[in-house]
């Protein structure tokens, strides 16, 4: 077994690694770039190298820099993580070369698998299902088109290197080919170097589900059942979960057979992941190989037990694989949520910044409920425009899939962030939404379920009875805790009004509160005429300044998240996000009475919705423009974002060119 190895990455996955590393008794040496130097992996590890500027290409991707901190650290293996050079075919021949083990495949399997139009003709010889399409590299839109026609309508325009999303556009008819060409040549290019591109047809209503495998060098090869990834946004995954609720027996059988055929085909080392597309009637065609491990890892083990970062390093080490396949069972369900630095409500837009508050629920296993947290941050890391905009993978793990989706509900409202914007609140949300509840996925499910983007979703009647009671008992804690103030003037008896208005939003609840700092609080819910027609019982230990409000309303656990703001406090539970005010009768008045701050007009502006780089510019001053025609491309976290007019009109002025950049809200054009 090694005694040292080196994480050829960053962020969460370097931690993990160094995590299993540890409890195995090796030692770890973290690379970190100049923006990383105070980075939690290289914190983690026994050893930290600096390899160079912040930017990826001159760091995390210079395989002699990688190879250099290994010698001087006297490291014997290296784990590539994912990303970067993990699926690198030119790395794993130069560590081979140093005398450095690769933990990972061998250099055939990256290679045939790593190219997706070559991995898709090596399928097709093993006798796996494959998705018909144009397997060969297109030259030209113009081709690209004619090929689109002949397979019919919808394709997928996709990289022959990509990954991760990047790359891949779905096209529904020629116009949308000849755009989605171009732009997935670019980003392919910017991104991985290779602007290949084919095309195959694009199954409508799939479901996204791979397999995993662990093969060793010595000929054993075997899968962990599969793992559904459909819920996804631009082709990157946003929720997993294993097992998948839409296989049965047979089809979970057939899809490991042949992920494990094709593993023995290609000679396959470690683990690695088969990844297929299924229609309706589970029909289930292959996607591609991924040579590495997967970001949705977690979920195979919590459901298996296996260690997936431990089989890796002991087959890399030259062990046979102990387990069978006999031995592996399905126990339990689990669920991953990948929590983004992005803006849900600006249409998912990247947000970069410091972590003022990084708060994660507590992991551990409790009554069969487990929550893990796999991150790369905490409080004051920095999040960076270089790299991922992923700042944390949450998982739960219960005895049942209703189970997992609710304990995982209940830990999204622990999770706190400050700093940045977060997509926190749409996971929120997704969980209660009636669609995922009940299993029935596609990779079309955003898209179809929030057409016009994200919003805070409308409370249902008794989640604003929650909010309000929670409102109602911190109000009554502190007007009890002002009144305990030492040296008042004493102004003479003093007593609160017994009734309270609770606005949230634009709801407003009547209700009468006891109890506070040494009892229990009650909280009786009223009607418009002042009869009660609830009462509660709340037990918290909250105080002031915690940012999560954890307690019990008539014995049912709550927790909400708490935020001053003037006057008042943001609540935030399950994907809702409500300002609430309590106040007296007459303050209640009053507050009906206030002006309404308008927000400014910027119809006729196009504003940077992120922190990124201009790309190109699409029009001229003086150019009239109709609703959906592309104005410019801004670049942001290694994504192209294309910027399109709203509605018809005229360009009057332009403020940006391409290669400036730009913050959030700068203004790009005006229209007249």
């Amino acid at each position: 077994m090694f005694k040292k190895i080196l994480i050829a990455n960053r962020g969460e996955i370097a931690c993990r690694v160094i995590k299993t590393a540890r409890r195995m008794g090796i030692k770890t040496v973290a690379v970190y770039s100049e923006a990383d130097r105070n980075a939690v992996h290289a914190e983690m590890a026994d050893e930290a190298v600096p390899i160079g500027p912040a930017p990826a290409a001159e760091s995390y991707l210079v395989i002699d820099k990688i190879i250099e901190a290994a010698k001087k650290t006297k490291a014997q293996a290296i784990h590539p993580g994912y990303g970067f050079l993990s699926e690198n075919a030119r790395f794993a021949k130069a560590l081979a070369k140093a005398g450095i083990a690769f933990i990972g495949p061998n250099v055939k399997a990256i290679e045939v698998m790593g190219d997706k139009i070559e991995s898709k003709k090596f399928a097709a010889r093993a006798k796996v299902h494959t998705v018909p399409g144009h397997i060969g590299v297109i030259k030209s839109a113009k081709e690209a088109a004619r090929i689109a026609a002949d397979i019919g309508y919808p394709v997928m325009i996709k990289a022959s290197a990509g990954g991760g999303g990047k790359g891949m556009r779905i096209a529904y008819s020629e116009k949308e080919v000849a755009d989605g060409f171009a732009s997935s040549q670019s980003e392919a290019k910017s991104s991985f170097g290779d602007d290949r591109i084919f095309i195959e047809k694009f199954v409508e209503d799939p479901r996204h589900i791979e397999i995993q495998v662990l093969a060793d060098r010595h000929g054993n090869v075997i899968h962990l059942g599969e793992r559904e990834c459909s819920i996804q946004r631009r082709n990157q995954k946003v929720l997993e979960e294993a097992p998948s609720p839409f296989l049965d027996e047979e089809t979970r059988a057939a899809m490991g057979a042949q992920a494990v055929a094709l593993a023995k085909a290609v000679d396959y080392e470690s683990a690695g992941t088969v990844e297929f597309i299924a229609d309706k009637d589970r029909n289930f065609y292959f996607l591609e190989m991924n040579t590495r491990l997967q970001v949705e890892h977690p979920v195979t083990e919590l459901v298996t037990g296996i260690d997936l970062v431990e089989q890796m390093i002991r087959v890399a080490a030259g062990e046979k694989l102990k387990i069978r396949q006999d031995d592996v069972k399905l126990n339990g369900w689990a669920i991953e949520s990948r929590v983004y630095a992005e803006d849900p409500f600006r249409n998912f837009l990247p947000s970069i910044g410091r972590l003022t508050a990084y708060r994660p629920p507590e992991e551990g296993t409790d009554m069969g409920l487990t929550i893990r947290n796999d991150t790369g941050v905490t409080e004051g890391s920095e999040i960076s425009l270089y790299y991922d905009p992923m700042i944390a993978k949450l998982i739960t793990h219960a005895s049942t899939r209703e189970a997992a989706i609710e304990h995982m509900a209940h830990a999204l409202d622990e999770f706190y962030i400050d700093g940045i914007q977060h997509n926190i609140p749409f996971l929120s949300a997704i969980m209660m939404q009636p669609r995922w509840r009940k299993g029935t996925l596609s990779t079309g499910f955003i898209a179809e379920e929030y057409p016009d983007g994200f919003s805070p979703r409308d409370p249902t009647g008794e989640e604003c009875v929650t909010l309000a009671v929670v409102a109602a008992a911190i109000d009554s804690l502190s007007n009890q805790r002002r009144r305990k103030i030492t040296q008042q003037m004493d102004g003479g008896a003093f007593h609160f009004a017994e009734r309270r208005h609770v606005v949230l939003g634009d709801r407003s609840q009547q209700v009468i509160v006891s109890g506070g700092l040494t009892d229990d609080i009650e909280v009786a819910l009223l009607d418009n005429k002042g009869k009660e027609t609830q009462r509660l019982t709340v037990v918290s230990q909250w105080w002031f300044g915690a940012p999560i409000w954890r307690g019990k309303i008539d014995g049912v656990p709550v927790e909400v998240q708490v935020r001053p703001i003037l006057n008042g406090y943001d609540l935030s539970r399950r994907g809702v996000s409500l300002a609430s005010y309590v106040y007296t009768d007459r303050e209640a008045a009053l507050a009906e009475l206030m002006p309404v701050r308008e927000m400014p007009d910027t119809s006729k502006q196009l504003l940077c919705p992120m922190p990124g780089l201009v790309v190109a510019i699409h029009v001229k001053e003086g150019q009239a423009v109709e609703a959906g025609d592309p104005l410019c491309v801004v670049e942001a976290m290694k994504m192209e974002n294309n910027l399109r007019a709203e509605r018809n009109g005229t360009v009057k002025e332009i403020h940006a060119k391409a290669g400036d950049s730009l913050a959030v809200d700068a203004v790009i054009m005006e229209f007249e």
